[in-house]
């Protein structure tokens, strides 16, 4: 097990690259192009032709109920969602240089679920009151996870270990949570524990929307000194950055990002873990990949919720979707960072 949470050169380069700006511009292009045609796929799938969608769009049409009430909210929450979940895995594994520091291996994401669960079965919350306990309950997480990992500072290493640590005492709590509710409970708290987009209403992606115009923002302020501690604590110390109270503050983001994504949609399994890879395969000089991590969540998580809504037997939330695909990148990462004798 230490060898495969041990820290990586693979989740951030020990010299900051990046890629000409023509091509970096055309990545970004490209991924942004790919969002958008996920978007349309979803409004126009079924029995809604392009033409309807464009008249609905375009104030004449007679589809509004489908389209603005039904499938542009929950499209719109999805890539903001993806956004979310990019980001927060982008900046996880950029500071502590390990790929499999992200909030959802981590317990954080985890964290949010259960404290959602526990609103729900035991406080008999709902609404907007379990999203704020979702928020609250990753923070906790968060901060259990940092003040556990410190010793006189925090590596990636320890905060790892401790993470997945956390991660197993939110799962044996929800555990818990579930064998004493009732059945009809336990379904509404499911939903918590595998991530779905539901029918979300447009104040729902209001509020998401606002907090992204808030966060992602503070990550671009800090993309900087990021880029400055790829080089090493000990380089970035002398260059005169404050190295812990930077990885603490882009934690804390990562951390905030997460526990927004969670809040409207669960902990949608493996976005966070696999957006960052995914990223940095297509740009491989990339440097931080924060952009092409954003948008190639949002692709992931609107192309899961097209699979499990219209090409599987059976309606499946987007978070088992994620799952069944992220999990054999895990056990790939695993096995491939052990035949090369180090950690993954």
């Amino acid at each position: 097990m230490a060898a495969t949470l041990a820290p990586s050169t693979s989740a951030a380069p020990a010299r900051p690259a990046s890629l000409r700006p023509s091509r970096s511009r055309g990545l970004v292009a490209l991924l942004a192009a790919t969002v958008l045609a996920l978007v349309w796929i979803g409004l126009t799938i079924g029995d809604l032709t392009a033409g309807e969608v464009l008249r609905t769009l375009g104030g004449s049409g007679e589809e509004d109920f489908t389209v603005f009430r039904l499938r542009l909210p929950r499209l719109v929450l999805g890539a903001a969602v993806g956004v979310a979940f990019g980001l927060a895995g982008a900046i996880f594994q950029t500071v502590l240089r390990n790929p499999l520091a992200s909030p959802d291996i981590l317990g954080v994401s985890g964290g949010g679920s259960l404290a959602a669960a526990t609103g729900i079965l035991v406080l008999g919350l709902s609404g907007t009151a379990v999203s704020g306990a979702a928020l609250l309950g990753a923070f906790a997480a968060a901060g259990a996870i940092y003040v556990l990992a410190w010793r006189a500072g925090v590596s990636g290493y320890r905060f790892v270990l401790v993470g997945v640590g956390i991660a197993f005492l939110v799962q044996a709590g929800l555990a818990y949570l579930l064998s004493r509710a009732d059945v009809g409970d336990a379904r509404d708290a499911l939903v918590w524990m595998v991530g779905s987009l539901g029918t979300p209403s447009w104040a729902d992606v209001t509020i998401l929307l606002l907090m992204l115009a808030v966060l992602v923002p503070l990550v671009a302020v800090l993309t900087g000194r990021l880029r400055i501690m790829q080089l090493g604590d000990d380089v970035a110390g002398g260059l005169g950055l404050r190295t812990e109270v930077t990885r603490l503050s882009a934690l804390a983001l990562a951390v905030a990002l997460a526990a927004a994504g969670t809040a409207f949609a669960g902990p949608v399994a493996f976005v966070a873990f696999v957006s960052a890879p995914i990223a940095r395969r297509l740009a491989p000089r990339a440097g931080l990949a924060l952009v092409p991590s954003a948008l190639v969540g949002a692709a992931v998580v609107l192309g899961a919720e097209l699979v499990g809504e219209h090409l599987l037997p059976i309606n499946a939330p987007v978070g088992i979707v994620t799952g069944a695909v992220g999990a054999p990148y895990l056990l790939w990462l695993l096995a491939t960072g052990n035949r090369q004798g180090k950690g993954a």
